[in-house]
């Protein structure tokens, strides 16, 4: 009865940065408090509240303050875009792409098919301070969150948490009607303190984002998540470029001839992946490890920095705050397609390095075939997140993919960096 009397008293409203942000920083620092004796990760948004949603096409931030001292105790960002959700073979010869396939098994048209493109919300960020949680605050500002996405006409909501986030996980499949989708894997690697080599049998080339579009658009557009805006992620200021890597002397940055004949005529193997800088957006910082796990990460350190060409694997500084570089769109063709993915991480780790950052990650499907040559540390990456869906609408996109939360998942899928 207490807890419905207090539902009244609250007030689910848009953010206002002008006189907000001091009352959210707040939320955050309660929500921080992890358990006594147990490592946390902790985030520091750099004074912007909507830094994980201002670069998508469109976003909101709610908030809740309760009664007449209109206090903050929650809020919840959401993102609006179209992405890929399935695939399709037009029957109108005009709409259909063919690759003229010219190699030893002959001439054949390969009629490719088409992606089929969705109207998808995200929800993200959702914090209830712990002294006003089990009140519904959580459920009410998901359905004002709802009722906007639905306005805009997005047609599916999905939502990401930790697998062991059971409170998360109970309201979202139990109260608010999501299903389980996907389960991707995030890996985490470490910024070491010495530059990691990258092999010579392979020759890097940096793609203007121009031809970086036309090669994620011919090559994948049918992948699940694919954002249909991808030429606004490669021209963001935080996008850090797109990286080729092919046979070592098949071509440089000279001798590039453009993604259009490269996808025409490609190499035996090759493999790509572009750099998103979340260093400019947020800080991470790991708390409550003990002193002797910072002495033994101290002196890692000492010794790689001093003793460089030893290579080895030390711990970075992530007990105080530290920036990462995520790796996105990533893919390859080839009986090396690993080894040259291999290649490219190597060559993002060193980036990183320049950049200062402790750590380098990404988010992959489980089922992605690439996943081998993603560097990572075990223990700081996460074997299973949950992605929930829900369908918001009684209609579909398109009537060849019905309803996509049924749907089974595929080898690949896309993260979109701006929602990290």
């Amino acid at each position: 009865m207490v807890a419905d009397l207090s539902l009244c008293n609250i007030t689910v409203r848009e953010f206002d940065p002008n006189k907000d942000c001091s009352g959210v920083e707040e939320v955050e620092r309660r929500c921080d408090v992890g358990p006594s004796g147990e490592v946390s990760l902790f985030t520091d948004l750099l004074g912007d509240p909507i830094c994980r949603v201002r670069n998508s096409p469109a976003f909101l931030m709610l908030v809740a303050e309760l009664g007449e001292e209109k206090e903050i105790v929650g809020m919840v960002r959401g993102c609006i875009k179209t992405v890929t959700c399935g695939k399709k073979h037009s029957r109108n010869s005009k709409n259909v792409t063919v690759i003229h396939r010219n190699n030893n098994d002959g001439d054949d048209n390969i009629i490719k098919p088409l992606p089929v493109y969705t109207k998808l919300s995200y929800i993200l960020g959702l914090r209830v301070s712990p002294s006003h949680r089990r009140m519904g605050i959580g459920l009410k500002l998901v359905k004002r969150m709802e009722d906007w996405f639905a306005e805009n006409g997005a047609e599916y909501s999905y939502m990401a948490t930790d697998n062991d986030n059971q409170a998360s996980v109970k309201l979202f499949t139990g109260k608010c009607g999501y299903a389980k989708f996907r389960t991707p894997s995030i890996l985490v690697n470490p910024v070491f303190a010495h530059r990691v080599k990258v092999t010579k049998l392979v020759t890097i080339i940096k793609l203007t984002p121009s031809e970086a579009e036309k090669l994620y658009r011919r090559r994948f557009s049918t992948t699940e998540f694919f954002p249909r805006d991808i030429d606004a992620v490669l021209n963001n200021t935080l996008s850090l470029g797109t990286f080729l890597a092919v046979p070592h002397g098949a071509f440089s940055e000279k001798s590039w001839p453009g993604s259009d004949q490269f996808l025409a005529d490609p190499p035996e193997s090759w493999a790509v992946i572009s750099v998103w800088n979340c260093n400019d957006v947020f800080k991470l910082e790991v708390r409550g490890a003990s002193r002797v796990k910072r002495t033994f990460a101290k002196t890692t350190r000492i010794v790689d920095r001093a003793l460089p060409w030893l290579n080895i694997p030390s711990v970075p500084e992530v007990f105080r705050p530290f920036g990462a570089h995520f790796l996105y769109g990533l893919g390859g063709a080839g009986p090396r397609a690993v080894k040259f993915l291999k290649a490219l991480c190597d060559h993002a780790h060193n980036l990183a390095k320049e950049s200062g950052c402790g750590v380098v990650a990404t988010e992959v499907s489980n089922h992605e075939p690439l996943k081998a040559g993603i560097p990572h540390w075990k223990r700081l990456s996460c074997a299973e997140d949950l992605w929930c869906i829900k369908r918001l609408g009684e209609d579909y996109s398109d009537g060849s993919v019905g309803d996509w939360t049924k749907s089974p998942p595929g080898m690949s899928i896309f993260v979109d960096p701006r929602e990290i």
